[in-house]
Order: structure tokens, then sequence, then C-alpha cells
């Protein structure tokens, strides 16, 4: 499979090196050409919900058309249908999920409700560690981090450029606008409040759902496993350690958080 510059991760934000071209799929965006459609520092402050809504939705399509998107006639893709076929809304937003067919051992979420799983990641972990990684997913969307990151990522953007800004937020974003707010997003993290907050969402997700409620610290065990073993999917579960280090400790809080539901039910 191939690789895949991914937003938003479960675990932290890859870094990419400060250089002039961004990497995504077969393309190269350059991303000295960035962000001409923001007025000032003020527009992005004041951005609505529904603007960070469409822009998440133009960057979602824009991340689906630079990646290899694996259908649901293939054996990952119709995985994926299966495990999400009821999961199709929360809290009034419509989620869409997706296969990238990428050695990635990875998922992330954007603020329109789609939600992308790589495929290393279908390939280590088993159906309820798949599906609470979803969860984790869908709580930073409910608990609107998401949101927040692009928010933040576009007003980075737009601050940066602010004097040869020109035009509305409301224009549609270009590749090259697309392309500088996947630099600033890729070294993003969310805090480790947010972390826990999304990991607390994935535990009663599976409660739920009647998924094994060890679900989410297996998941981070086995990545954390991953992180000290060899090949690519080690050394891109490493990569994204080196940036956050605290997935023990949450394997941990979500392993004794099991026991207790356990232990009472």
């Amino acid at each position: 499979m191939r690789t895949v510059v991914i937003l938003w991760v479960m675990m932290a934000g890859m870094t990419l090196p400060a250089h002039a071209q961004l990497k995504v799929g077969n393309k190269t965006i350059n991303t000295k050409k960035v962000v001409n459609a923001a007025a000032d520092v003020a527009s992005a402050i004041t951005l609505s919900d529904a603007d960070i809504t469409e822009m998440s939705r133009e960057y979602i399509e824009w991340m689906d058309a630079n990646n290899p998107v694996a259908g649901t006639d293939t054996e990952l893709g119709a995985r994926l249908e299966r495990l999400t076929q009821d999961l199709k809304q929360t809290g009034g937003m419509d989620l869409n999920f997706k296969v990238y067919y990428v050695v990635d051992v990875n998922a992330f979420a954007c603020g329109d409700g789609s939600i992308r799983v790589c495929g290393g990641l279908l390939e280590v972990m088993d159906d309820a560690e798949v599906l609470a990684v979803i969860g984790h997913e869908i709580g930073h969307v409910v608990n609107t981090d998401v949101k927040d990151a692009m928010k933040n990522a576009y007003l980075t953007s737009a601050a940066k450029n602010a004097a040869g800004a020109t035009g509305g937020v409301a224009e549609k974003l270009s590749d090259s606008q697309l392309g500088d707010l996947a630099q600033v997003l890729s070294g993003a993290q969310f805090s480790q409040k947010q972390e826990n907050a999304a990991d607390d969402y994935a535990f009663e997700f599976c409660i739920a759902n009647e998924i094994d409620p060890y679900a989410m610290s297996n998941a981070l065990n086995k990545l954390v496993e991953l992180s000290s073993g060899r090949g690519e999917k080690a050394s891109r579960v490493s990569q994204m350690f080196s940036t956050h280090p605290d997935s023990e400790k949450r394997a941990k809080r979500m392993k004794e958080k099991a026991d207790r539901y356990r232990v009472n039910n």
C-alpha cells in the first residue's frame, strides 16, 4: 500500500519539513501560493460553524481525490462498510466513512462528519478495536475538536498572509490554500484533555454498542507494541508517538475504566 499525509490523527499530528512543496498521494502542492482568499485575520476569527463545515467538506473532497480510496467492493472497504452500517449519524450530524488504501496505522476525522480509516489500521486491529478508534474519532467531531483545529489552522494561515490577502472566506479554497492548511494541520496536536475526552467518548460508544469495554485500551496498547517493532508500520507509529508520549498512560486509564465497569456490571 502507498503512504499518505494524514491530519488530525488519533495519536498526534505528523511533522512535515518546512519545504515549499507538500506531497499528497501522487500530487505536489506548492505551499508558497497560500491562502489568498482570506480577507484578514478578523475574518478568520469570525468564521462561523457553517464556514468551518464548508471548509472541512472541501478539504475532505481534496483528500479523497488525492489518496487511494478502497471501494466497498474491496476487502478493506467492505469490512469498514459492515462495521459502520449502523453509524450514519450522531448528534444530528451525518457521518460518512472511507478507507484509504495506505500503510499508515491511523484514522482521522473532519468537522463535516467525515471519518477516514487507513488500511494499515484495519490490517492490525480486530473489529472491536477498529470500532473503538472510530468511536474516538467521532468523539473529536462531537466535541468540536476538529472544527477548532480547522479554525486555528485557517487563522494561522490568514495571520501569516494577511498583508497580501484578498477576497473573502466564503470563496472556494484553491489547491494551494488547502495545501497550506494541510501544512499547518499536520503539525497540530490535540491536548491531553481533548484526547482523554475522546477516549471517554469511545468507551461510552463501545458500551452503548455492546462492544468489548477493553477495546479502546487494547487498541492503544497495540499501537504502543507496534511502535517498538520493526518495519514501515512500526516506523510510522513511532513517528506519531515521538510527538505524543502519553499513549501508554491513556491505555492504562482506559483499562482501569473497563475494569471498574466490569466489576460494577
